[in-house]
C-alpha cells in the first residue's frame, strides 16, 4: 500500500503549485502527452505578452498533425516564473481569464499544466472552437496571469 500511495502523493504535489485557488477542480486537468504524428502545420501563433513581472515569454502556435490532431506548441524559447510551482495553461475567448462556475466556463477550455520552459506540445481535446483565440497562462496560487498570447 505505501509503494502505490507514494506516487499519488508525488503527482498530488506537483498539481497543487499554482493550482491551490484556481476554480478548476483538479480532476478536471487531464494532461495528454501524446505528441503530433508527422508534420505539424501551424494555423494560428502568437508571441506571449508578460504580464505582472514574470518574464514570460516565445511563441504559443496553434496547429495539427498528419493525423488532423490538434496541438498547442510553446516554442523553445517559452520562458516564465515557476517559483509557485505549475502554471494553468487555457484557451480563451479574451486575453483576461473569466471564470464562470455557474456557466461551465463558457469562454474556456483548460490545456494543462506547465512546470518548466522550453519547447511543450498540448493536445487539444476536444479541438478548440476558433472563438478560443488567446492562450492564458495562469497562477491560481496567487490568482495572477503570469502571461498571455493572441493567436492570429
Amino acid at each position: 500500500m505505501k509503494k502505490i500511495l507514494f506516487p499519488l502523493a508525488i503527482i498530488a504535489m506537483v498539481f497543487t503549485g499554482c493550482n491551490d485557488d484556481d476554480d478548476t477542480p483538479p480532476e478536471t486537468i487531464t494532461i495528454d502527452s501524446s505528441m503530433p504524428i508527422g508534420a505539424f502545420t501551424v494555423s494560428r501563433s502568437g508571441s506571449f505578452v508578460d504580464q505582472n513581472n514574470k518574464g514570460s515569454a516565445g511563441v504559443a502556435d496553434l496547429g495539427t498533425d498528419t493525423q488532423g490532431t490538434q496541438f498547442l506548441r510553446f516554442s523553445s524559447g517559452f520562458t516564465s516564473s515557476f517559483a509557485t510551482g505549475t502554471i494553468t495553461v487555457y484557451l480563451s475567448e479574451t486575453n483576461e481569464l473569466m471564470f464562470d462556475a455557474g456557466n461551465g466556463n463558457p469562454t474556456l477550455q483548460i490545456v494543462g499544466v506547465v512546470t518548466s520552459g522550453g519547447e511543450k506540445f498540448f493536445k487539444i481535446n476536444p479541438t478548440a472552437e476558433n472563438r478560443l483565440d488567446n492562450v492564458i497562462l495562469w497562477c491560481g496560487a496567487v490568482g495572477i496571469p503570469f502571461g498571455f498570447a493572441a493567436l492570429n
